[in-house]
């Protein structure tokens, strides 16, 4: 696809860096633009639906809203370069995406909100500057600032909640950081489809944000290496000296990522399960037409679920969203011939994720006119 995208984004926003660090890893040209850029209200907004970013403008002048479809959209028209062949290694890479996406919420805002003296004027230094120098440019930060904030409690991070999410975070950080140390990617030697997703917060909020930042580096350095290989073009990997250029072979999933997704389990399991409870009771009382919309703005949801972690109760919007992204999993997974889905479902057990192959909803979703909407 010749000539320059430009990509509405900001270095501060979790949902940008899954798309930015696409376009990176497979040279796509591109420019960025903040959202307080003059032509995105006027020339992108009435094409892209919702004013959320990651939204893509193509050479050719069509607009697509959201790293997920960003991404489909390139994957589509090359090949698929970034999904793995074998079953088990497809739907690894597609669970990540989820878990990126929707399932690191609460340590990436507990984070960057909870640790004012180390964060405050880093993150509102890039809120100031994502937006135009207007007399009211003050105002907006502040109130920017404290809608997110805000966003961070109803996703369930409360001062209760706070020692689990800690408490989690960091054994995930410890084994993430062992496989790190392994391999450059998490399925081997070139990024797949889920290391885009599991960057959105590993970046802008865990890996640039000064105190999780600081964490990473002293805690877990293969993971922030990672996060620096995850923006730039070449492999980037002179730390391993036998490195091959692939995904690993037989459709393996080494026993070190089996590990992180253990410890992610305990949370993204019980959450999913509660949210699609929820949601499912919503969908059976309301009944929204075929084609009305099914996903909106950050912290938009149609209740809270609660679920509970190690003993303790965590209350959290049910978001449409992850379900949407679910059904890849899904949909993957019934595209397998039996012995394939006895082998997937045979690794999930392993890790604690068997049950994310049963939580569904039961209205599925589809993107129309940049919009995701209920079939």
């Amino acid at each position: 696809m010749a000539g320059q995208h430009i990509l509405y984004a900001m270095p501060h926003s979790l949902y940008s860096g899954r798309a930015r660090s696409y376009l990176i890893k497979n040279r796509i040209p591109f420019a960025e633009r903040s959202t307080g850029h003059e032509s995105f209200k006027a020339e992108v907004l009435p094409k892209s639906e919702l004013p959320t970013i990651p939204t893509l403008v193509t050479p050719d002048g069509d607009v697509i809203r959201d790293g997920a479809a960003i991404i489909e959209h390139f994957e589509a028209a090359n090949g698929r370069p970034c999904r793995p062949l074998g079953p088990r290694q497809q739907v690894i890479s597609a669970l990540f995406d989820v878990i990126g996406t929707d399932g690191l919420l609460r340590p990436a805002m507990h984070y960057r909100w909870n640790f004012p003296e180390d964060n405050l004027e880093f993150v509102r230094h890039h809120f100031l500057h994502s937006q135009r120098d207007v007399p009211q440019r003050e105002e907006k930060t502040e109130a920017m600032m404290n809608r997110m904030r805000h966003a961070a409690m109803i996703f369930g991070v409360t001062e209760r909640s706070q020692k689990i999410v800690e408490d989690l975070y960091l054994q995930y950080l410890d084994a993430l950081n062992t496989h790190f140390n392994c391999f450059p990617y998490l399925l081997g030697w070139r990024p797949c489809i889920g290391d885009f997703g599991l960057l959105g917060p590993m970046h802008a909020h865990l890996g640039r944000d000064p105190y999780p930042a600081r964490l990473m580096q002293r805690r877990a350095p293969a993971v922030y290496r990672w996060v620096e290989r995850m923006n730039r073009e070449d492999q980037d990997a002179p730390e391993f000296f036998d490195a091959a250029s692939d995904f690993v072979a037989e459709d393996d999933v080494p026993e070190t990522l089996v590990q992180v997704l253990k410890i992610l389990a305990e949370d993204f399991v019980p959450e999913t399960r509660a949210a699609a409870a929820l949601i499912n009771s919503w969908l059976n009382e309301r009944q929204p037409a075929a084609g009305s919309r099914a996903v909106g703005r950050l912290a938009e949801a149609l209740g809270t679920a609660d679920f509970n972690v190690r003993g303790e109760q965590i209350t959290a919007l049910a978001q449409p969203h992850r379900f949407y992204l679910l059904q890849r999993v899904h949909d993957a997974f019934a595209d397998f011939s039996q012995e394939k889905r006895d082998q997937v479902r045979s690794l999930l057990e392993v890790c604690g994720m068997e049950q994310v192959l049963t939580t569904t909803l039961v209205r599925r979703m589809a993107r129309c006119n940049n919009l995701e909407v209920w079939e």
